[in-house]
């Protein structure tokens, strides 16, 4: 991309995104292009743009596959996550784009993390040769029609490092078959845009701004992916009382029949005992 510091707004750009994304969404947008610019894992996250087909969500992968060019790759969160020679293939890139990311349950997620979260160097491996450390700054963003979720891996940690935004589409939105190509004339003004965005997230100490929307998204997810949380906020079922008390197997019972009645796959009993020691203090 040309700098060039009196570079027009890009208004197509502007457009599209508030047709796109809630309002005060587009500025936790903004702040993640611009974290992109810069070889640093700071910010320690990666976002989810999830919601149904047709709203647009090809153009925004587009236009930052020609802005970033080489220093952008298409992948698979799935793949990482499955793969131990995947995340070689991200050695010195700075954004890797999941356009249509898989909905079946992440088997392990430790791969995922250490991605997002690298501040060294990380152990590489490549097929047929010896593994070596090498610097890892690649920053995920995938689009979706689901959630990003963990098979086993339902810990705080895994969800705190999702920002999750929601698509619409207005009902009177006409699509633009020359879209593409129109925001890619604008591209250094989105440069200058996303240049302003990592200006204001090393202001806020790498801290996203994220929309109260946005951190319901998030608990939603959590709470979907952990269905113990929402029994435990259930009514009719149980009774918190310092008097009283019931023994895990006991408790487990009336879970599965919460789990029956509200059509939830019921966790296995040492995952649901498991959760209870070890948030007992919390709960």
């Amino acid at each position: 991309v040309r700098y060039d510091p009196k570079a027009p707004q890009p208004t197509h750009w502007l457009r599209f995104l508030s047709d796109l994304l809630y309002p005060e969404d587009i500025p936790t947008v903004q702040e993640f292009i611009g974290y992109c610019l810069i070889p640093s894992n700071a910010g320690q996250k990666m976002m989810v743009i999830k919601g149904s087909g047709g709203e647009g969500k090809s153009q925004i992968g587009h236009v930052l596959s020609r802005m970033f060019s080489p220093n952008a790759k298409d992948g698979s969160v799935g793949k990482i996550s499955e793969n131990p020679f995947a995340r070689a293939d991200l050695e010195h890139i700075h954004l890797m784009i999941d356009d249509d990311m898989r909905l079946e349950a992440l088997k392990q997620t430790n791969y995922i993390k250490a991605i997002v979260t690298a501040k060294g160097k990380m152990d590489l491996e490549r097929k047929g040769k010896q593994s070596y450390q090498g610097f890892m700054y690649a920053r995920i963003l995938a689009f979706s029609n689901g959630d990003l979720v963990s098979l086993y891996d339902r810990s705080d940690g895994f969800f705190r490092r999702q920002l999750i935004l929601t698509k619409r589409k207005p009902p009177d939105r006409i699509d633009d078959p020359n879209l593409s190509e129109k925001l890619c004339e604008e591209m250094e003004g989105i440069f200058l845009w996303a240049m302003a965005g990592l200006l204001r997230l090393g202001k806020n100490n790498f801290q996203f701004t994220e929309s109260s929307r946005a951190k319901l998204n998030r608990e939603m997810v959590k709470k979907d992916a952990n269905n113990i949380e929402l029994f435990l906020e259930s009514k009719g079922y149980i009774v918190r009382d310092p008097e009283r008390s019931i023994s895990s197997k006991d408790l487990y019972a009336v879970y599965c029949t919460w789990c029956d009645e509200n059509a939830y796959p019921p966790m296995k009993r040492k995952t649901f005992v498991e959760y209870l020691s070890a948030n007992e203090e919390k709960l």
